[in-house]
């Protein structure tokens, strides 16, 4: 079982998904504030760059810690249509929540 799930920023028709601050907007919607105030990103969500897409890699912790956040997401890239892969760059159909 891969330790993550990387969000591609194409829909399964090829097209890059928009807004292009997707990627953005998801690791924002997770992040709190630190002691020093400075807005911090979940350590569950992390923006990523492959191949010249924007993408979202989600740390499979998430469905422990944050089931509900966890299967939103899910929900987000199957009604966007958006390709899934493993950590390892395999094809992965969207998971059960």
């Amino acid at each position: 079982m891969s330790t993550e799930i990387i969000i591609e920023g194409l829909t399964r028709a090829g097209k890059p998904f928009r807004p292009s601050d997707w990627v953005d907007r998801m690791c924002s919607t997770y992040a709190s504030f630190g002691p020093d105030r400075k807005l911090r990103y979940s350590p569950y969500l992390k923006p990523r760059l492959l191949n010249g897409v924007r993408c979202l890699a989600v740390d499979m912790k998430l469905k422990d810690v944050n089931p509900e956040g966890f299967a939103q997401l899910m929900h987000f890239a199957e009604e966007n249509q958006l390709n899934m892969k493993d950590a390892e760059g395999n094809d992965i159909p969207a998971p059960a929540v």
